[in-house]
């Protein structure tokens, strides 16, 4: 008998007790705090550390970087406890990062076509997003949805994750049709912008489960 699959599950952005309570409640995998000035989800790494302080060890804590200095990356290793590096960078920088900070690294591939998905990872997991529109002020985070059939039957050796447009209401279809072992939402939880919805939450880890488990 098949022993069944887990979706593994990442809910980013988070900036307030509500919201952080709730994904620690209903299991998310990983919590992403973002450390990008530009985002709507922008958390000093002391806020971060408080809010993480809320739930010790029962999700994995991850960091979101854009091009970062290493000086940055170390300013928010002060105050909170990350376990996860999360970077919008080139191949040699992330692996770079993962080699003056000891953590694993998680990088973003934005992709447009199937031509784009990469053959290799080379750190420990790929975030696998739409690109984001010509207008676009941040990288990520823009509600955009990847067209899911370009990965049907992509099945790569790594890990990988899936990001950009998912929802409570398509989580399950995109699994479904993806084939993909964890996804990662933010705006597709919120009542407003940073603001998480632990109704939402709930929903989106329940929907994204829901494909493998039984």
């Amino acid at each position: 008998m098949s022993v069944p699959h887990t979706t593994g599950v990442k809910i980013c952005g988070l900036t307030e007790e509500a919201g952080f309570d709730a994904c620690v409640e209903h299991g998310a995998d990983w919590i992403g705090f973002v450390f990008f000035a530009r985002s709507p989800r922008f958390v000093t790494p002391q806020r971060a550390a408080s809010l993480a302080a809320r739930g010790p060890g029962r999700a994995k804590t991850v960091g979101l970087f854009v091009h970062p200095q290493d000086e940055d990356i170390a300013r928010v290793l002060e105050h909170a406890p990350l376990d996860i590096l999360q970077i919008y960078a080139s191949d040699a920088r992330a692996q770079g990062v993962a080699h003056r900070f000891g953590l694993p690294v998680w990088l973003s591939i934005p992709v447009a076509g199937r031509e784009e998905l990469p053959t290799s990872c080379p750190v420990q997991r790929l975030l696998i997003e739409p690109r984001p529109p010509k207008d676009a002020t941040r990288p990520g985070g823009n509600a955009h949805k990847l067209d899911w059939s370009l990965l049907a039957g992509w099945a790569p050796a790594f890990p990988w994750m899936l990001a950009g447009g998912l929802r409570p209401d398509n989580v399950a279809e995109a699994v479904g049709v993806t084939g993909v072992p964890a996804v990662d939402v933010s705006s597709g939880v919120e009542s407003a912008p940073g603001i998480k919805d632990p109704a939402l939450i709930a929903s989106f880890v329940r929907n994204a489960r829901g494909v493998r488990e039984g």
